[in-house]
């Protein structure tokens, strides 16, 4: 039997949290989203002047990054050098940079993903996020594969 960790609503509300300082600390209006290992929604939050269609592409990005096991650049790079069948993959719809996968002593245990800048800025949001839930110093270099 394997025994994984796993993110609980006080974890899901902490990574909000972190994102959403993060995000208003740099005048973004963003959506953020976080899911589990399973890209079930563990909470969202979407702030004001964000745009609407923010509000779809953030739990999008989240679920891909979760189901895949990787952050979405990967997956987008993998789309844009040729590999197109993903277009296709059922559930996973966000594609593009900014989801970002959350992995403990190697399992995906969920994702955050953000929408509504930059891609790249939308990926600084939710690598940062889980770099202040892992209690890592802010402006080091966050990763996914960091275990807490």
């Amino acid at each position: 039997m394997f025994t994984t960790p796993a993110l609980d609503d006080d974890d899901a509300q902490a990574l909000l949290a972190a994102a959403r300082a993060h995000a208003r600390a740099r005048g973004w209006c963003v959506a953020i989203a976080v899911c589990d290992a399973g890209g079930h929604l563990l909470g969202f939050v979407r702030l004001k002047g964000a745009n609407p269609a923010s509000a779809s592409i953030a739990p999008a990005k989240a679920r891909t990054a979760a189901l895949m096991k990787r952050d979405t650049k990967l997956v987008e790079e993998m789309v844009n050098g040729g590999r197109t069948a993903f277009l296709s993959a059922p559930g996973l719809d966000g594609l593009l940079e900014g989801g970002v996968a959350i992995v403990v002593d190697g399992h995906c245990i969920g994702a955050v993903g953000v929408s509504g800048v930059k891609a790249v800025e939308d990926a600084e949001i939710a690598a940062t996020a889980i770099a202040a839930w892992r209690g890592e110093p802010i402006g080091t270099t966050p990763t996914s594969t960091t275990t807490p």
